[in-house]
């Protein structure tokens, strides 16, 4: 990569891990819940402008839309659970059109059947976790995300397995809400399979797309 590009748009991904870690380990840490809120929507709002930056052409726009979305349904959810709900609900659906953009040329059998059992199972298990109906309306979003993710053209190895560790850690908070008890585990795992999953996604789309577009990144600003 040219040292010019490593400067100008790498920080971004370095920033995104950064603000990621850091409130992973302050998030119990009495420095005021506004800047922890916003601690918390800063690492994946970073993958958008990576997104905004790097993916130049019109798919890497709509990912960076998801990604906005996802960061600000990352806040939302600290305000009020409905809230960050519906601007995730925005981003799958975002996501769903980008990848429906995207389809493989010949997807295999057990590639299909995995994009089936995501579409109708995240919903199914979405219910069976939470025991409330309007957490498995927005399961079916995540899980149309996800499948689509996984029988899009993106690479299977990091945009799809990004999107299951997606659906993994929203898994991980419906259990919260019904009467399956799996201790700390929750606490622990929603956090990095979330943003891991969204860091694999942002960077496999983009990835993908420099390599089919290498002369539609955005320019550098002169200094």
């Amino acid at each position: 990569m040219p040292k010019r590009a490593l400067i100008d748009h790498r920080p971004w991904l370095l920033a995104s891990v950064i603000a990621a870690v850091a409130y992973y380990f302050l998030r119990d840490n009495p420095i005021g819940e506004i800047w922890l809120i916003a601690l918390k929507g800063t690492g994946v709002a970073c993958l958008a402008f990576y997104a905004m930056r790097r993916g130049a052409v019109s798919d890497g726009q709509i990912l960076a839309a998801v990604m906005l979305f996802s960061a600000l349904g990352d806040m939302g959810i600290e305000i009020d659970f409905t809230l960050g709900g519906g601007l995730f609900f925005v981003s799958h659906v975002l996501a769903i059109w980008m990848y429906l953009r995207n389809p493989r040329a010949k997807p295999v059998g057990s590639q299909k059947a995995l994009g089936v059992a995501l579409l109708l199972g995240t919903p199914f298990i979405s219910w069976v976790l939470s025991q409330d109906l309007a957490v498995a309306l927005y399961g079916l979003a995540l899980g149309g995300m996800a499948a689509c993710a996984w029988m899009s053209r993106f690479p299977r190895y990091r945009v799809g397995i990004g999107a299951v560790l997606f659906v993994i850690s929203d898994f991980l908070i419906f259990s919260q809400m019904g009467t399956f008890d799996l201790g700390d585990l929750p606490r622990f795992l929603i956090w990095p399979l979330y943003f891991a999953g969204q860091f694999l996604i942002a960077t496999g789309v983009v990835q993908t797309l420099r390599g089919e577009h290498p002369g539609h990144e955005k320019a550098p600003q002169p200094e």
